[in-house]
């Protein structure tokens, strides 16, 4: 009897095309548009999804993804401030949005139709007669209000401090635990301005937020070991400005700061072995307490 002929391999996937190629992991043919790179030989693409699979993704020190570190929540914060800030001189319509207000010797810009729509407001009347403010039910200045700016220079100010701030917490902290960190700073500053703050007394900026932030990296810094003798001055600075300057909101920021600290504390010191729930839940507490808070408020200003 005659021998039949060897037959050539060809790719399990690609049963046309023939190869001598095999996957270190499984052992299959594989044809060149197949082969995926590994630390030894070619995989098969499967073989490189089950070991994707089967890896723990890596962490950072505080249980963050590892994707902070391109900054991608820090870029988006200061793209959407941006635009808001052009749409806020848009509604000005050839007003004194962008410089001309009171602060700063002028330079910091007057109000606009959108910051009197979502700053932070106690309870006023305004001039066509209607009540309005967080007491009168509008809670989403609390969250617009560290969105929007008096001027660009005020803009220019906050983005500023939130690059070189925010770059290096979101890549300690990853891009979730950072946006958190930032949310509840800026929202425990609009707070603070709610509760210490004259009722009619308009308030709004991304300071509430960036306050928080000072207060995080020092203590992030702290319990990676590092110095932070070169933050602390620039926020003393802040400080005084802050407690010198006319026009600038002092419960907003001190509130920020505080705020911020207290979350910072949570996302920093939670146990590793229960770090994410702890989290969780610290940044629950903070939040629930942050609500009652403006419940008291408002029952007070009603009453």
């Amino acid at each position: 009897m005659s021998e039949s002929p060897p037959t050539t391999p060809v790719c399990y996937r690609h049963p046309g095309r023939e190869t001598y190629v095999r996957c270190t992991r499984c052992d299959r043919p594989i044809c060149p548009e197949c082969m995926r790179e590994a630390s030894v030989g070619h995989q098969c693409p499967e073989c490189v999804n089950e070991g994707r699979r089967s890896v723990r993704p890596a962490r950072t020190a505080f249980g963050g993804g590892t994707a902070g570190r391109h900054g991608y929540v820090t870029k988006a914060l200061i793209a959407v401030n941006v635009l808001l800030m052009l749409l806020s001189i848009a509604s000005d319509r050839g007003g004194d949005a962008a410089v001309g207000g009171s602060g700063f010797g002028g330079l910091m810009g007057g109000s606009t139709p959108l910051t009197n729509w979502g700053s932070v407001l106690g309870l006023a009347v305004f001039p066509d007669g209607t009540l309005g403010g967080i007491a009168d039910g509008q809670w989403y200045r609390l969250i617009t209000a560290m969105f929007l700016h008096y001027g660009v220079i005020h803009l220019l100010l906050n983005m500023w401090a939130l690059w070189v701030l925010g770059r290096s917490l979101e890549a300690n902290l990853g891009p979730l635990r950072f946006g958190a960190l930032y949310l509840i700073g800026g929202l425990g500053g609009n707070v603070a301005a709610y509760l210490f703050s004259a009722q009619n007394s308009a308030t709004a900026g991304a300071s509430t937020a960036v306050f928080g932030l000072f207060a995080a990296l020092i203590i992030i810094e702290r319990k990676m070991g590092r110095d932070v003798s070169q933050v602390i001055p620039i926020l003393v600075i802040n400080l005084v400005f802050t407690l010198t300057v006319p026009g600038i909101s002092i419960p907003g920021h001190l509130g920020g700061l505080v705020v911020g600290a207290l979350m910072a504390l949570v996302l920093a010191y939670a146990p590793r072995g229960r770090r994410t729930l702890v989290q969780v839940v610290g940044g629950a507490i903070i939040l629930l307490a942050l609500v009652g808070l403006v419940l008291v408020r408002t029952a007070y200003l009603l009453g």
